[in-house]
């Protein structure tokens, strides 16, 4: 011990100070440190799995109960991990610039965009904007999934994603949000210099929803349809839950691997669901390079900061370094190609409250609360539907939009060299188009216009609101068919409800927003031309996408035909020639006949829900309100990625909320499980399985009662 001594008053003459000076400096430092982790809210309290209770129903919903908000998050992580952890992890990896390290040279360009928009500095910068509350529900769900993983380390994909933070929760939410908002296209067009508009099939992208209240109904009460077309499987594909606590919280609904509550749903008062919109709230800006790299901004030079992106991506088990520079300027992260260099600004980069919006609007309880949450501005490019027991509903198109300078063309590329282009605020919610309580007791959205979302007389009046907002002035396929099905009856039952949701007809012109596919059905043939039987199931199909449907078998062959065989005309021209469409009906006539051998194909026979062993044939096409989206499957067959997913059917009367769900497979990603495929003949069927929120019954019922551990 002599040696330990002797170092140690080594030590404190070098700093010339008595031992207990030091200890004071120790006791004062660890004080601040404590201040310090207290008020950035470093500590949490440990979660105590056995006061959690995960009750499974028959269909293998999670309902959690809990008397904490951060009890249900563990809990609902817990559940959510059992049932699909992969998912959840490469959400994470993504979000954090890791998933290179998992998937390789696959993972980069999110492990790049990530870090590109400086993920991980807006959420240190912006951290302590989200209340301590609801940090304690992200480090809930963070325990819970740092204890799944502690628990079965065979299932973790890569090992530094452990411990998960809350911050490391919100940076993949930023990283979620940059992409939905057309950042990573816009990356990738400035990267392979090319600022052109790449052609988008804007009915593959899509969702709907319905509300009505008592001046519509014939019961009185009021409805509510959750209807969005996302990915079947995958990071953006639906989870549904049930999250009851003793703080308030009684919420059913739908929600994204890795997301820590729910996102749409209802709770005993309301309900609220979402569709995409196609707001403008990305902007690109050309810097007016100097020398080096300076840039000028109104006369006055500035220099770009440098970043790299260091991405090592493992092949053959070796890890091999990938660097990516990139910078930054006054407008936000830069790119460098040959035509010079251009900085993208975002709302999205400047804001992390999203989460915390979706979690505060699940716990309000009357429409006034509601709004109020509203007014934290998280939410970007989000179509909103409102109903609640109390017979209000509501509708918004919602976003954070930019307040620009008037004069530029803000759709294309403006100019980086003054700061009248440097917007710094966004439109309030009451600045945007919303419809509160019509007298037609309705409101509908198909990720269509906001212009058009209720009866004629009381739609938003577009002269009202900035061109530069970017709001959308088309009708689609499917917006054209809800209006006309809803404005068919002056009352709509129950029954009545459910069958306009589940229509799966085109109208009798059809209006797609990149191609004008009509002249085919004006074309005329001699009754011995090689394509007259062809041209004549498509000419006398009724416009239904039943699975039966030979008419919808052979346009489907054809849709997708012209989107991967004439992507360029439709581009260049839109309305597709009768010379065009002849010679793409004699090339999937040759493919059908080679595929199917017979011509007379059904819409089953081409289209196919596929789940592990399990094919069915199935309804719906791209931009019916019943759309399906497929991909190449085997023999001529496609399979569904994309369409239906979760639909919720809820109707309120005096007493609160009855809730009937399905979704497209089951409600677990493991193959092994029961719920991996049991929803799929419902499904198929346009059948419902009914939901309680009822604790009483749900404990009654309940399948399997366990805590997570």
């Amino acid at each position: 011990m002599e040696w330990y001594k002797q170092k140690q008053s080594a030590n404190i003459r070098v700093f010339n100070l008595p031992c207990w000076k030091i200890y004071k400096v120790y006791i004062f430092l660890m004080r601040k440190v404590i201040l310090l982790a207290l008020s950035t809210n470093f500590i949490f309290a440990q979660i105590n799995p056995e006061a959690i209770d995960i009750v499974r129903d028959n269909y293998g919903i999670p309902h959690i109960f809990s008397k904490t908000d951060a009890e249900l998050a563990y809990g609902l992580a817990w559940a959510h991990a059992e049932d699909d952890f992969e998912t959840i992890q490469l959400a994470y990896l993504a979000g954090n610039s890791m998933l290179s390290n998992h998937l390789g040279a696959e993972g980069a360009p999110a492990d790049f965009i990530s870090k590109f928009i400086g993920s991980e500095e807006i959420v240190d910068k912006k951290y302590n904007e989200i209340s301590d509350k609801y940090k304690s529900v992200l480090d809930g769900y963070a325990q819970g999934l740092n204890s799944y993983a502690k628990k079965f380390p065979d299932k973790v994909l890569y090992k530094k994603l452990f411990p998960l933070t809350p911050k490391m929760m919100l940076r993949y939410g930023q990283l979620q949000l940059f992409i939905r908002s057309k950042g990573g296209e816009w990356v990738g067009r400035i990267l392979n210099d090319n600022s052109q508009e790449n052609f988008i099939d804007q009915s593959l992208v899509g969702s709907n929803f319905i509300a009505m209240n008592s001046s519509k109904t014939k019961s009185g009460e009021s409805f509510l349809v959750i209807n969005t077309h996302q990915p079947l499987e995958g990071p953006t594909s639906w989870y549904e839950a049930h999250l009851n606590s003793e703080e308030g919280t009684n919420i059913l609904g739908t929600l994204y691997p890795g997301t820590p509550h729910i996102l749409i749903g209802v709770n005993e008062n309301l309900a609220w669901s979402h569709t995409f919109n196609n707001l403008d709230i990305f902007d690109v800006y050309k810097l007016e390079m100097t020398k080096g790299l300076k840039y000028k901004v109104d006369d006055k030079e500035y220099k770009l900061k440098k970043d790299k992106a260091k991405i090592k991506i493992k092949i053959l088990g070796i890890k091999i370094p990938i660097n990516r520079k990139f910078y930054k300027s006054i407008f936000g992260p830069t790119l460098k190609n040959k035509k010079g260099f251009y900085s993208i600004r975002t709302p999205i980069l400047h804001s992390i409250n999203a989460l915390e919006q979706w979690w505060e609007m699940g716990k309000t309880k009357n429409f006034n609360e509601f709004y109020s949450v509203l007014k934290m501005k998280g939410l970007t490019g989000v179509n909103i539907a409102y109903a609640d027991k109390y017979d209000t509903i509501f509708y918004m198109s919602g976003g954070l939009i930019p307040k620009r300078e008037e004069g530029y063309n803000w759709k294309g590329i403006v100019p980086g060299n003054t700061k009248k282009t440097l917007w710094t605020e966004t439109y309030d919610i009451e600045d945007l188009p919303q419809v509160i309580q019509p007298k037609s007791g309705y409101i509908y959205n198909a990720n269509h216009s906001p212009f058009k979302s209720t009866s004629n007389e009381e739609n938003p009046n577009p002269n009202n609101f900035n061109s530069d907002m970017g709001f959308e002035l088309f009708d689609n396929n499917r917006s054209i068919r809800l209006k006309k099905l809803i404005d068919e009856k002056d009352k709509v039952s129950y029954e009545d409800f459910k069958k306009i949701k589940y229509d799966n007809t085109f109208p009798e012109r059809f209006s797609y927003i990149f191609m004008d596919i009509n002249p085919l059905f004006d074309i005329k043939l001699d009754p011995n031309h090689e394509l007259k039987e062809i041209l004549d199931l498509l000419q006398s199909w009724d416009r239904k996408t039943d699975i039966d449907s030979k008419g919808a078998g052979i346009y489907g062959v054809l849709y997708y035909h012209l989107l991967n065989n004439y992507r360029d005309y439709i581009l260049k021209n839109k309305v597709l020639s009768e010379e065009v469409l002849l010679s793409a009906l004699r090339e999937i006539k040759a493919s059908i006949i080679e595929n199917f051998g017979y011509l007379e194909i059904t819409l089953g026979d081409f289209q196919k829900l596929v789940r592990g062993d399990i094919e069915l044939p199935i309804w719906g096409l791209p931009d019916v309100v019943t759309t399906m989206v497929s991909t190449k499957h085997k023999d001529g067959k496609r399979r569904v990625i994309a369409g239906e997913s979760y639909i919720g059917f809820i109707r309120f009367d005096k007493d609160g909320a009855k809730i009937e769900s399905v979704i497209s497979y089951g409600n677990s990603e493991i193959p092994e499980s029961k719920h991996f495929d049991d929803q799929m003949e419902l499904y198929q069927n346009f059948k419902l399985k009914k939901v309680s929120m009822n604790k009483d019954e749900i404990y009654r019922d309940a399948l399997r009662i366990y805590n997570p551990h």
